[in-house]
């Protein structure tokens, strides 16, 4: 098991790295994120014309193959260098769905879109008010009359509704043998009749909107349905485990990102006539933090080389996403509290990384549910037969 860098991921980076350095403008991002809430639409079409949101989409659909433990690496590596979350690292798992179970139409439109303005074309819909860590609870559902499907429900905390084109949405047949075998995945355009959108305000990730979703009556054509009709929960976990590594990656990026700046910042920042670094307490939580992260590094990289080996990651994607989550907020937590007052305002990248992270430990699964995964799965290694 070896995770020192090739030679193509070296190149990689470099070219990464030098894109950076040339396109990314922190002051505007700040504006962006806290006053217009847009994507830094510039920034992402230099990443689509260096082809950086196509890494890791198969080759027969115009894109550039790569291990995952290589899209997990440039998933830290983007997120360390901005200091920020944007959603491009991980479009090769965001996809799948459609490469590996939509019509060639449905794959057609969605590649093409990607390919040209660097995000995937749809909001995912599938947490309700009442179903959000218990799946089974979905109630939105797809029925037919005279041709035609219609779907009715509500759809909580959409992400990007407003700009996305499309939903991709999980209904399910109340009436089905387990919920589990009675869902189905639907691609349900954003602005067809019956579909309403109600605005949420979150605290972070401030340059794209949850949104509540309301769907009455919305009327599809049998196309829109993606898969196999009752399969949907499984087609949406098809690839669930590394998203949690691409969601958690971001957040180790960002820790690397502040603790280098604090690190920086300890050394200039003079307090009772010596910089701050000076003091053995300073030196603690910079080292407790550099042990964190690469702590984080290890297990992410180890997880990711264990699926690109064949080897199951059920137990250590669920670790990863734990322990990830929470020592990435712990960095920045420490990181803001080194800043001072200077840290907690919105000038400051360290705060907005702040918000940012902090919703790693809700998003793809909370802390608790990773408990409920991968201790059960251990209990299971350990059970006296």
């Amino acid at each position: 098991m070896d995770f020192s860098i090739t030679e193509e991921q070296e190149l990689l980076f470099e070219n990464l790295a030098e894109l950076v350095k040339r396109g990314w403008n922190e002051t505007e991002y700040n504006d962006l994120y806290y006053n217009r809430h847009e994507l830094p639409q510039g920034f992402i079409d230099q990443l689509i014309e260096a082809g950086f949101t196509m890494l890791g989409v198969p080759e027969e659909y115009g894109g550039t193959p790569v291990d995952y433990q290589t899209l997990v690496m440039f998933a830290v590596e983007l997120a360390r260098l901005t200091g920020a979350s944007l959603p491009v690292a991980s479009n090769a798992i965001s996809i799948d769905d459609i490469i590996s179970f939509g019509n060639p139409e449905q794959q057609k439109f969605i590649l093409e879109y990607v390919a040209k303005h660097g995000t995937p074309p749809f909001a995912l819909g599938f947490s309700e008010p009442q179903a959000g860590s218990d799946s089974s609870g979905i109630l939105t559902t797809a029925t037919r009359n005279g041709g035609k499907v219609y779907i009715n429900g509500h759809k909580s905390m959409v992400t990007d509704a407003d700009i996305s084109p499309y939903l991709l949405v999980i209904t399910r047949d109340l009436e089905g043998e387990t919920p589990m075998k009675s869902m189905s995945m639907w691609l349900v355009p954003n602005d067809a009749p019956g579909v309403k959108l109600e605005a949420l305000h979150k605290i972070g990730l401030k340059t794209g909107r949850f949104f509540e979703v309301y769907l009455e009556n919305v009327e599809l054509e049998e196309s829109a349905l993606i898969g196999v009709e009752g399969n949907g929960f499984m087609q949406l976990m098809k690839n669930f485990e590394i998203e949690r590594l691409m969601l958690v990656a971001t957040g180790v990026g960002m820790a690397e990102a502040a603790f280098e700046e604090v690190a920086r910042y300890a050394n200039l920042r003079e307090q009772f006539g010596k910089p701050i670094g000076f003091f053995q307490i300073v030196q603690e939580k910079l080292t407790d933090m550099k042990i964190k992260i690469e702590n984080m590094k290890t297990l992410l990289y180890k997880t990711a080389w264990k699926k690109d080996n064949g080897i199951s990651i059920q137990i250590d994607s669920a670790l990863a996403k734990r322990y990830c989550a929470i020592a990435s907020f712990e960095v920045l937590d420490d990181a803001l509290q080194l800043m001072g007052g200077i840290g907690y305002t919105e000038e400051s990248r360290i705060s907005r990384m702040w918000l940012d992270v902090r919703h790693l430990r809700i998003a793809g699964g909370t802390d608790e549910i990773m408990v409920h995964i991968g201790g059960r799965q251990l209990l299971k290694q350990f059970r006296y037969h």
